[in-house]
């Protein structure tokens, strides 16, 4: 996926977030999400935030890993 399929899918958690909260059920994905749900809309949301800061910095040249010399 490109940045902006990443950025697209973190939007749409991001709304259905904002819906929830408003205490409006919405359809994501197939599911019925409703606020007993927010918690795996939240988990998703995090999961792209994270798909986004590692494409983001493999991008800038870091690897996503550390050396360590003992």
């Amino acid at each position: 996926m490109n940045q902006n399929d990443i950025e697209a899918m973190i939007q749409r958690y991001i709304d259905a977030e904002m819906a929830v909260l408003d205490g409006k059920s919405v359809t994501f994905n197939g599911q019925q999400m409703t606020m007993e749900n927010l918690s795996e809309i939240r988990q998703g949301r995090q999961e792209w935030e994270r798909r986004l800061a590692a494409l983001t910095a493999r991008r800038r040249g870091n690897p996503g890993y550390k050396l360590v010399r003992f």
